[in-house]
């Protein structure tokens, strides 16, 4: 069983041994601690009735939640309301199974990593999402660092006198390639979408932030192939809902860097990029892989 607790959607499946998907069940996750756990076991119950067995038939449990994870632990889900809840406990207390807990991009990293096949590579997946962060497979597993901050690039600065970010950085990764960071950047009440929306249309305000966009996937990628050489950089998210356009434009600035630089060019970093579809349950899926051991 795989558990993705979004910041909007608790996302649940049932898989085999492969990753596989049997069943799949979507819940608002609701708001607070309270409201989180009874989606999750309300999504979690949907699926096993509709498989026609129990928790207890259930050989491993894992979950993928945002926010800092230690030992079953999260802190910070703030995009959730909850400061801290001992999920593992909690479930595990309802289920008479425990389940295994990771941060969500971690999981969508071993999702990513799962189905896209051939396990011998290395691969970062780059959440481009409400916010921005990176999971990172290395040998079969997921590389955490000391404090669980691997992967936090979003908080790279790429230029001194850009817009600044959430915590006073200017010109982060984080605000040029996230949904909330080009929200921040638009100001008023609108979405990411609406404002990718009027750059195709013309609004040169909503352009300069299109080109921001591009230019901070493709310094993703520069920041994660220049300091772990990954095989791959794979892109997840909400963001790449937009399709080809995200990857055409990201595309065009690796491109530009690499006819500019005779290192850059021999890592063939725009042959490392790939988007998966946004559709898939990543999370969820890696989520119950790690549940089971792999990742």
């Amino acid at each position: 069983m795989g558990v993705d607790i979004g910041g909007t959607k608790t996302d649940v499946v049932l898989t085999d041994a492969a990753g596989t998907v049997s069943q799949r069940h979507r819940v608002p996750s609701g708001q607070g601690n309270d409201a989180v756990v009874a989606a999750t076991l309300e999504a979690v119950a949907h699926v096993c009735a509709e498989a026609g067995i129990g928790i207890s038939d259930v050989e491993s449990v894992g979950i993928g939640v945002p926010g800092a994870v230690v030992d079953g632990v999260v802190t910070h889900a703030y995009n959730l309301g909850v400061e801290r809840l001992d999920v593992a406990t909690t479930l595990g207390d309802a289920w008479g199974i425990t389940p295994v807990v990771d941060n969500d991009v971690n999981a969508a990293a071993v999702g990513a990593w799962i189905l896209t096949g051939n396990g011998n590579r290395s691969m970062a997946f780059l959440n481009l999402g409400t916010g921005l962060a990176a999971g990172i497979v290395l040998n079969g597993k997921v590389w955490r660092g000391r404090r669980g901050a691997a992967g936090e690039i979003g908080h790279i600065a790429i230029d001194p006198s850009g817009p600044l970010d959430a915590d006073g950085t200017p010109g982060a990764i984080e605000t040029y390639a996230s949904g909330s960071g080009i929200v921040r950047q638009w100001g008023g009440n609108t979405t990411a979408e609406e404002v990718l929306r009027a750059a195709t249309l013309g609004d040169p305000a909503a352009e300069v932030i299109r080109d921001r966009l591009f230019y901070g996937i493709a310094s993703a990628v520069r920041v994660l192939v220049l300091t772990l050489d990954v095989d791959e950089v794979i892109l997840g998210g909400g963001l790449t809902k937009w399709g080809e356009p995200l990857m055409e434009g990201t595309l065009a600035v690796l491109n530009e860097w690499q006819e500019r630089s005779a290192f850059l060019n021999s890592l063939s970093l725009s042959d490392r990029v790939q988007a998966l579809d946004s559709s898939e349950p990543l999370a969820a899926v890696g989520a119950a892989m790690m549940g089971a051991g792999r990742g």
